[in-house]
């Protein structure tokens, strides 16, 4: 099966057909580095991680690029507020972006261009678009001309007629059209500019993104992706400026993933109701994020709640405490398979189903559903069989386990070894136990006797006084064993 991406330009999915055979470009917009990130920015970079991932496993190679915009109004704005050089404040923010993005181990794009270091590709490519009667100087600044194409606003599916009707306008006599946007920004006093044909000054945000994808993808590549609120007016400019400027397409394939929402507001800085990735890796572990992030197909909006986070780590937990106690199995002499036909073809059919799901536009959730769905079967054929594995199903069962774990790492998890993932996990709880392990012992040894006695009140009365402890029971062949869960 092929690859199926939902392109917003066609608002359909498509089949990937990379320009060159094998090999995908991807540019995707980064941060304007004036603030530490939040989940959001989390869910953009770990979107765009994993589809990186996943394609280099599908065997393509990826040019992966990612930009800073590390000069803007916000930029400005905020080293103003700080009495600080706005170069310094942008590259102390973009130092601290790679300090969440090595703690959620996402992997570096091959190429991350700055906008300050790329004015001179800026204003070569203003001029051509003015050299070409698509965007002219007024008064020190440089506007694109919207009316000079006749299919803007086909990303966003606007008409030009209806953007301004509709739009809360700043009135500007230097525009033609209300719906010009600015390509350079003639200098104010104490702002950082460069020298232009049209002046001092300094470069808008959309122009950016237009030139770095041409000098590192050249002017046409695979894929542009971004959050939706990139949709209009960000990428509908850039498509104008460099389709206009080249004469070519200029992205094949636009893929925009959904908000991050709390109580189904979009999570924003402006709205004051964020939480950064730090605040949230302070209480849970990157892959925790990772997995509640990827529990959502990436168009969807994703909500933030403490709840959905604990769910996902219990889910990661019983993963990590599947494939360990795989990893403690020991086989037995016998030869015939005691794995019924079903089983046995959920396990066999994992990779194929996995990639059925991610092949499906990137469809993480269902591929994770996968994943539980043969943990399912795992966890019951070791609870069953465990102590009497014949040879073949435990060669099944661990290279299963293996196939899962290669599995995983597309989307960041189960990275670690499962057996020191849980010792360790086992290690914390203990710490917090709330009785000593003699006590639990004694009542084990209490309800063992009332269990010979078939005294199934105090029995079930022991087992409820050590859960209410977090202390779990499991009865076997070898006697009554305990472990401490995370409640």
């Amino acid at each position: 099966m092929t690859v199926q991406i939902y392109n917003t330009l066609t608002r359909k999915k498509e089949p990937l057909r990379p320009l060159e055979e094998n090999h995908v470009k991807l540019y995707v917009c980064g941060i304007t580095s004036y603030d530490y990130c939040h989940i959001g920015h989390a869910r953009s970079s770990l979107v765009f991680d994993m589809v990186v991932r996943y394609l280099r496993y599908r065997g393509y190679k990826v040019t992966f690029v990612r930009n800073f915009t590390d000069i803007d109004d916000k930029i400005i704005a905020r080293a103003n507020e700080r009495g600080e050089d706005p170069s310094a404040l942008a590259l102390r923010f973009i130092d601290e972006f790679y300090t969440d993005m090595d703690a959620l181990g996402t992997l570096r794009p091959d190429i991350e261009p700055k906008a300050t270091e790329h004015i001179q590709e800026m204003i070569a490519l203003i001029q051509n678009l003015v050299d070409k009667g698509l965007a002219y100087p007024a008064h020190g600044d440089v506007y694109f001309r919207v009316t000079g194409l006749d299919n803007y606003g086909r990303l966003s599916g606007r008409s030009l007629d209806d953007m301004q009707a509709g739009a809360r306008i700043e009135v500007n006599a230097a525009k033609e059209n209300p719906m010009d946007f600015v390509l350079w920004k003639g200098a104010k006093p104490g702002e950082p500019k460069w020298e232009s044909p049209w002046g001092e000054g300094r470069p808008g945000w959309h122009i950016e993104c237009s030139a770095m994808s041409k000098k590192y993808l050249g002017d046409t590549f695979d894929i542009h992706g971004g959050g939706k609120d990139l949709i209009f007016p960000h990428h509908e400019n850039e498509i104008a400026q460099s389709c206009g400027a080249s004469g070519k397409e200029f992205a094949n394939v636009w893929m925009h993933h959904g908000f991050v929402t709390i109580k189904d507001e979009k999570m924003s800085k402006s709205l004051g109701n964020f939480l950064t990735i730090r605040d949230v890796l302070n209480t849970y572990d990157a892959e925790t994020l990772r997995l509640f992030i990827f529990s959502t197909q990436y168009r969807n909006p994703l909500d933030f709640s403490e709840e959905a986070l604990r769910d996902a780590g219990s889910g990661l937990d019983r993963i990590y405490t599947t494939l360990a106690e795989i990893e403690a199995l020991s086989p037995t002499a016998e030869t015939e398979s005691k794995i019924g036909k079903k089983d046995r073809a959920k396990l066999e059919s994992l990779q194929e189903r996995f990639q059925q799901g991610m092949d499906n536009d990137f469809n993480t959730a269902q591929a994770i559903g996968v994943l539980f769905d043969c943990v399912k079967v795992l966890s019951k054929l070791v609870r069953v069989h465990g102590a009497n594995l014949p040879q073949p199903d435990y060669d099944l069962l661990n290279h299963v386990a293996g196939i899962m774990k290669e599995l995983g790492n597309i989307l960041g998890v189960l990275t670690r070894n499962p057996s020191t993932v849980v010792a360790e996990k086992q290690q914390r709880l203990r710490a917090q136990l709330t009785i000593t392990e003699q006590e639990i012992e004694e009542l084990i040894s209490r309800r063992n006797t009332a269990r010979a006695e078939k005294n199934w009140a105090t029995s079930d009365e022991v087992r409820d006084t050590l859960l209410e402890h977090n202390i779990v029971l499991q009865d076997g062949p070898e006697g009554t064993t305990w472990n401490i869960v995370d409640r």
